[in-house]
């Protein structure tokens, strides 16, 4: 199991389908992920330090998640079947709740613990990026800096 990190979210043209990009922490595999335009709105937000002005799904429920007095320890990317990566909400008491990828990223960055994902997850698509190729990489997270939550509408889910 590998530690990840957001590097962000950007829009894959010219279908305008949302990918969030996870690196590892201690290693060189990144790992994208086809999200929803909600999701990837809700994570821009996040990372950009935007607050609305009433609280999103994934605010709401950190909210929840506190005022039950649980505590969210961690987010597994846990399997990858036919496309589609499924995650788990890791709980205080190993309590362990199914979620999508998307709304688990956007909830760890909120409450601030860990991300991992499965080795057997990034042996199949971790993507290693070769030095020539940072240069894209570099664009890439200038280009999260540039975008808005408005850039996410409309794109499919």
């Amino acid at each position: 199991m590998s530690e990840m990190r957001v590097v962000g979210v950007r829009v894959e043209l010219p279908a305008n389908h949302p990918i969030l990009l996870l690196r590892e922490t201690e290693g060189e595999r990144y790992l994208p992920i086809w999200i929803g335009s909600v999701e990837a709105t809700a994570i821009a937000l996040e990372q950009q330090g935007v607050r609305p002005a009433r609280p999103l799904t994934h605010d709401l429920l950190k909210d929840v998640i506190g005022a039950l007095g649980r505590q969210l320890e961690q987010v597994r990317i846990t399997d990858l079947q036919e496309g589609t990566y499924f995650a788990e909400l890791v709980f205080d008491g190993d309590v362990r709740v199914s979620a999508r990828p998307s709304d688990s990223v956007a909830l760890a960055l909120r409450i601030g613990v860990p991300i991992h994902a499965e080795e057997s997850v990034l042996a199949e698509a971790g993507l290693i990026i070769p030095d020539e190729q940072e240069d894209e990489v570099e664009k890439f997270r200038e280009f999260l800096d540039s975008v808005s939550p408005e850039d996410f509408r409309g794109a499919d889910t």
